[in-house]
C-alpha cells in the first residue's frame, strides 16, 4: 500500500479516511443554496446523503454532521457502513420503504450515461 494521508474521522460514520478514491468534499449547506463550507467524508456517506436528501432539504434541516447522523436512514447506514473497509467505495444500500431509480441518478450506468433503449 502506498503511502496515504490519514484524513482524521469520517464526520458522519466516525471511519478513518484515507487520502484517494475513497474520500469526497461535502458543502454542508449545497453550492446552489449559497453554501461555502465544506469538508471531506467518504464517497460512500457522500452518496447516501445525496441519495436520500434533496438539495433544499439538505439546505433546511441538515446543515451539520450532528443533524445528519440523528436521522434514522444516516443511522441504519452508518451501522453498515462501518462494517465496511475505511476506503470502501460503492453505492450504499437502499433505505428499506425507497426504492431504488426513484430518485437523483437513475437508469445510469456505471459511466453516468444512460443506457441506449
Amino acid at each position: 500500500m502506498k503511502n496515504s494521508e490519514n484524513l482524521g474521522p469520517c464526520p458522519i460514520c466516525g471511519r478513518a479516511m484515507i487520502e484517494g478514491p475513497s474520500v469526497d468534499r461535502h458543502h454542508w449547506v449545497p453550492r446552489k443554496e449559497g453554501g461555502v463550507e465544506a469538508a471531506f467524508l467518504h464517497v460512500v456517506c457522500h452518496r447516501m446523503i445525496h441519495r436520500l436528501f434533496d438539495e433544499k432539504a439538505l439546505a433546511a434541516d441538515f446543515t451539520d454532521p450532528a443533524a445528519l447522523r440523528d436521522h434514522p436512514d444516516i443511522r441504519r447506514f452508518i451501522a453498515w457502513v462501518r462494517r465496511q473497509p475505511a476506503d470502501y467505495v460503492d453505492w450504499p444500500k437502499s433505505p428499506r420503504g425507497r426504492r431504488r431509480g426513484s430518485g437523483r441518478g437513475s437508469g445510469r450506468s456505471s459511466s453516468g450515461r444512460r443506457p441506449a433503449r
